[in-house]
């Protein structure tokens, strides 16, 4: 089944809680997961950001909110249990524990005034309602569309600008990844070969102990497997073992499939891809905030 959302937790997690034990969030994330008969892959599966699987992060959560409205309880660092008022909201044995029902409690609604969110369900195209996502997902989610709409415009503008300056690119990029050199170096590398299909030679390492060949083109249009095999015969008559083609547009499935089963490495780079390296590695791209999302270190409060 699909992970389930932090509010449809709520009241599973709660149950859990009913024997009146104490419960460390990972221990009841466990058990949860088998109640939803969730799969190792889905348990496992981690958010946008690669720091926490999106399950554990939804049951935290559910337990932060519970804990705000007054049905769980700390009673030290690292578990958490069932309080007087959970009880007594279980035993009038709920449809349902979300957002909305929690602001029955006075401290729940003192918390959203603090924090400024007033949690708001999302309807359904059925009109049935459904949750929000974590404030952690709706940060990484807003962060995803903000750098998509990024990679959009550059890409966009890659296309517009002339093939020299699409040279000058490639070697601020392949120097901020780490190869070519200097950024001098690969400028002269890069961009004058036209060597059968090579675009450029640039150094794998600071010292050249290996090299790499390059391809590069501003296209519009999807690049073909008779493009790839050329740019590999290419590189077959240089003896060459590695090469790097990079385009502004796509690759044919034809194209990848040959890609991935000849014996010389090439690796190919898609418009959508070089413009992910491009903000990585902040190439054409200028950091307007930054935002530290920090979590409690518990090892500092250990006596």
């Amino acid at each position: 089944m699909a992970i389930p959302d932090y509010q449809s937790i709520m009241l599973p997690l709660l149950e859990l809680a009913g024997d009146g034990e104490l419960y460390q969030i990972r221990k009841a994330t466990e058990l949860l997961a088998q109640r939803f008969t969730l799969t190792d892959d889905e348990t496992r599966k981690l958010l946008p950001s690669r720091q926490q699987p999106i399950f554990l992060n939804r049951v935290s959560w559910a337990r932060v909110y519970m804990a705000k409205a007054g049905l769980l309880e700390s009673p030290k660092r690292g578990v958490f249990r069932i309080t007087k008022r959970g009880r007594q909201v279980l035993a009038q044995k709920p449809s349902t524990i979300n957002a909305k029902f929690l602001m029955e409690f006075e401290e729940f609604r003192v918390f959203q005034q603090r924090s400024k969110r007033t949690p708001k369900d999302k309807a359904t195209k059925s009109g049935n309602e459904t949750s929000e996502d974590t404030p952690e997902e709706n940060l990484e989610a807003a962060y995803q569309t903000i750098r998509e709409n990024l990679a959009n415009e550059i890409l966009n503008t890659i296309k517009q600008c002339s093939p020299k300056f699409f040279e000058q690119l490639v070697v601020d990029l392949v120097v901020r990844m780490g190869y070519g050199g200097s950024r001098q170096e690969a400028a002269q590398a890069v961009g004058h070969s036209g060597d059968e299909g090579i675009d450029g030679i640039i150094k794998e390492d600071l010292l050249g102990l290996d090299i790499i060949y390059i391809q590069a083109k501003r296209w519009d249009n999807v690049v073909s497997r008779p493009e790839v095999q050329k740019f590999a015969g290419a590189l077959q008559g240089k003896r060459a073992r590695k090469g790097v083609f990079i385009t502004t547009s796509e690759f044919s499935r034809e194209a990848k499939k040959f890609a991935a089963t000849i014996d010389t490495k090439i690796i190919l780079i898609e418009g959508t891809q070089l413009a992910d390296f491009m903000i990585d590695h902040g190439v054409g791209v200028t950091t307007v905030n930054t935002y530290e999302l920090k979590r409690m270190d518990s090892d500092y409060f250990e006596e």
